[in-house]
Order: structure tokens, then sequence, then C-alpha cells
């Protein structure tokens, strides 16, 4: 099978195109999931369907040497995209605004790159595509399905605006936080808002509880672990007369270190609970938890940052990024069970849609990331380079 290295490349940029034209939300990927297997097949490469809407694909299934795993994910956000670009998401309020389009074609890239290049692999390969990864636990269902199975070592990704395009951080230990989010339901006595006296505030007792939680970081963890608590959202409907009978409070955390997690949603819960008995309300504390920190393995990252450096030069490496990124990923699952790393990968190229952040309605995926990330990724497998690289 021969492939030239730059229509490869032109096609998987057409690819992610057609990708980001037509986004799905957590867990319906279904038309994504179709196209990723149809290319498979096409490609000649084995797959299966894993968690409903998960792809595995293998490659060099026999040769001897380490079993590693690449992944991508595949699932889009629910926000309304204003690029403008030719290739917008025709789907209303559903937009890939976090590049899983890009990550999806460069695995797509190096799936056809490798399979051309099949007898020359160091070892088998995994293709790991991943839906759900935003909020949906995608990389715990795909465990529980089998996709690490057999596999000793496991890579991924995330391209990231932050970062100069040509420069990637991978550090030993953790690169991207963990998260949780919680609801704190203020129950008190509604009234007539002239006569406070006679009702219990559940407004007021809302409120204090806001300022006391954020006392929480300043005051209550040690600043060496890095920790962010916001809250985001007060509801309490009522009309301009009227003191409700209850107060809803929402928000999020996140975590950099494991261990702070439990001491962290046990403050939460014991700051809004004597907070509000000080205001004569009750309350009630729901935590959500969702992703852990993603910890890299070290052998893995120094893998991971060699090939960077082989790739990007001896400046690759980014030496200003703050380290740990305080998004979270549920990458985090799969290095709770195999050695692996994980690295951000920057985008920013002086152009304004690669320098908005993920999650914004203006992001647009850098197409340059998906040469160097399939080199890159050809690296940690042991695939030969296009001509070229060095």
């Amino acid at each position: 099978m021969t492939v030239q290295w730059d229509q490869l490349i032109s096609d998987a940029v057409t690819f992610r195109h057609t990708l980001h034209q037509n986004p799905e939300l957590s867990w319906q990927e279904r038309e994504t999931a179709t196209r990723i297997r149809d290319e498979l097949t096409r490609l000649g490469i084995e797959w299966r369907v894993c968690a409903d809407t998960g792809t595995l694909g293998w490659l060099a299934r026999d040769k001897p040497g380490r079993h590693i795993a690449l992944r991508a994910d595949i699932d889009a956000l629910p926000i309304q995209e204003r690029t403008g670009k030719a290739w917008s998401s025709q789907s209303a309020g559903c937009m890939h605004a976090c590049g899983h389009d890009g990550h999806a074609a460069t695995l797509m890239a190096t799936a056809q790159w490798l399979k051309a290049h099949e007898d020359q692999l160091s070892g088998p390969v995994t293709l790991v595509f991943q839906p759900a990864e935003e909020g949906g636990h995608g990389a715990k269902r795909m465990i529980e399905d089998g996709a690490l199975a057999g596999v000793d070592e496991i890579y991924g990704w995330h391209n990231w605006p932050a970062i100069p395009l040509g420069q990637a951080v991978c550090p030993d230990g953790t690169v991207m936080a963990g998260n949780g989010t919680f609801e704190i339901e203020v129950q008190g006595q509604g009234g007539h808002a002239s006569q406070p006296e006679v009702c219990r505030d559940p407004v007021l007792g809302a409120a204090a509880i806001v300022v006391a939680l954020q006392q929480i970081v300043a005051r209550r963890l040690p600043p060496q672990d890095a920790t962010v608590l916001s809250v985001t959202s007060i509801e309490a409907p009522s009309a301009a007369t009227v003191i409700p009978d209850a107060a809803r409070i929402g928000g999020s955390f996140r975590i950099a270190q494991t261990h702070t997690r439990e001491r962290l949603e046990q403050q939460i819960q014991d700051i809004a609970t004597a907070t509000a008995a000080a205001y004569d309300l009750t309350c009630n504390v729901t935590v959500y938890p969702r992703y852990g920190a993603t910890v890299n393995h070290p052998t893995q990252a120094e893998r991971f940052r060699s090939a960077v450096q082989e790739e990007l030069g001896e400046h690759g490496l980014s030496q200003t990024t703050p380290i740990p990124i305080m998004a979270s990923e549920d990458f985090s699952y799969y290095l709770q069970e195999i050695p692996g790393a994980f690295a951000l990968i920057g985008a920013d190229d002086g152009l304004h849609e690669h320098q908005r952040p993920c999650h914004s309605p203006e992001y647009d995926f850098n197409d340059a990331l998906i040469a160097q990330v399939t080199r890159l990724y050809s690296r940690l497998v042991g695939a030969p380079l296009p001509s070229g690289s060095n």
C-alpha cells in the first residue's frame, strides 16, 4: 500500500471539515462513528464497536513488541458556532468547539500512515476513537468494554490555543486537573418583602454561603495544592415583592491533587450547612464527582517529550505554560489503569480563530496540527516518517 504524505494530510483535513460540519453530542455520535468505521474499512483496518458509538481499530496485532494505544475523542458541544468558516456546523446549537474533530482526523491520518507501514511497526497498535469525553465518562465506558485489553501503554493529546504552535507540554505527574460540580438547595420560608422579620430569607442565606465558600481555597487548603472553586449560578425565582421559599446555588471545582477531593467536598458540605443554620435555614448539598486529575506516568511522559523534541526541536517544550492546566480530561481513566502520557500541543499561530479558547463559539481547530501530531504518533510507535522529516 503506497501512500503520498501530502495527499494523506489533505484528505485528513477534508475529513476534519466534514466532521466539523456534522457535530454530534456525547453518546449521540452515530454518524461520526459511521464515518470513522467506513474509513477504517476502506483502509483495510480491522475494527470493532466499543461502548456503542466508540470504535477500536488494530494494526500489527501479531507483532511481539510493546502494544501501544493511541486515543482521539470524537464528541461535540452544545454551542452555537460563530466562526463563519466554510465548514461551519450545519447543526444548530451544536459545534466542535474543543477540536475533537481535529483529534479524530489526526488519528485517522495516523491510521492510514501506519497501515501503509504496518510491517515496520515496532509492536501492535490500538486506535481508540472515543465518544463522550465532554462530561459523559466515555473513557470509563470504553475501558469497561475492553478498550485496553492487551495494551501496554496509551498516549493522547489535546490541542491548546493558549500555547504557541510549535510548542507542547507533557510533564511527569499531573498535566490536567480533576473536577466536580455541586448544587446547594437552600430552604427557608417565604413571604411578603415588607415583612422580612416573619420570613426566613433563603436569598440572604445563599449570598452568605457564596461568600463563605470562597474562603475554602484562600484559607482552608494549602497554597501548594492548585485548586479552583467557582460558584457559577444562584437561582431564587420570585416576584419583586416576594421573598421566595428557596434558593439554589450551583458551581464547580478543579483540583490538581487527587487527595484534595474528599477534603474539599467535605468542606463544601460543612460550610454550606453551618452558614445556612446561622440564618435559620436548612440546606441540602449534592456533589457530583466528574473526572480525576490526568496524571502522566514518568517513563511514558519522557517518551512523549522525546518525540516532541525530535519533531519540534529543542525549543518545542514550553517553559512558560502553567502546569497543571485546570481544565479536565477523561483520559485520566486510562492513566489510572495502565501507563501512559497526555500532552497539550500548541495551536496559536496568530490567527484569531486559533487563539480563541476551547469551548468558545469562535474557536476553530488549527489544521496544521494534523500533520504535526501524525508524525508525533508515528514516532511513538516506531513507524517511519515521511521524507523531509527528521
